[in-house]
């Protein structure tokens, strides 16, 4: 073999280990192309995965609290609800004992008015002796009825907000004043059966000293 034939031969050699060494480094190259995208997309799908674990657990702790909330709402549903019942129920008592004490009270007023108006008739010095005893019994009577109505009504208004007129106030409940009020009206209509003994006897001493 000559010189040139060995020289090409080489020549020939070297290009193909060049061409064998390129070719192992494409093969190379591309396996670890394909290796650096599969990390990226196992990367991806971890911070993806993670994301979602983060939005579960915040849903959690979200859903947490609604329940915790709504459990409170519950409990302060009833304890309000029963407060607010009760309250109505006390006014709407409340409200029926004034009303009636009202009621009471102005019929009480009327009778006390009439019997203003009754006993400022009555003027001793205007009567003559003939009739003098007959319209001096009659006022006795209108005054012993009206001291009798006057205490009455201030023994059945003393357990109301009215025994202030009287001086008598001690509130009682609603049940209690409405036990009175039948028979309180019966009074205040048919008028009272006893009289006061101190007042009859100042009477009778203005008579006595009239007739003198």
């Amino acid at each position: 073999m000559t010189e040139e034939t060995l020289y090409r031969h080489q020549i020939k050699v070297g290009s193909r280990q060049l061409e064998l060494a390129s070719d192992n480094f494409v093969g190379d190259s591309v396996l670890s192309e394909d290796y650096e995208e599969q990390l990226r997309e196992s990367q991806a799908r971890l911070q993806k995965l993670q994301a979602e674990q983060q939005e579960l657990e915040r849903l959690a702790r979200d859903l947490e609290e609604l329940n915790a909330q709504k459990k409170i709402f519950f409990s302060s549903q009833v304890e309000i609800s029963e407060k607010l019942s009760n309250a109505v129920t006390l006014m709407d008592r409340e409200l029926l004992a004034m009303r009636t004490e009202l009621h009471e009270l102005e019929q009480c007023r009327h009778l006390f008015d009439n019997r203003l108006k009754k006993i400022a008739k009555y003027d001793p010095e205007t009567w003559t002796r003939e009739n003098l005893k007959a319209n001096l019994d009659k006022a006795i009577t209108a005054i012993d009825e009206a001291s009798d109505e006057y205490e009455e009504a201030a023994r059945h208004f003393s357990t109301m907000r009215s025994g202030e007129i009287f001086g008598t106030s001690k509130r009682r409940s609603p049940l209690v004043r409405s036990m009175d009020h039948s028979e309180f009206l019966a009074q205040l209509k048919n008028g009272f059966a006893f009289n006061l003994p101190i007042v009859s006897i100042a009477v009778i001493a203005m008579i006595i000293y009239l007739i003198r």
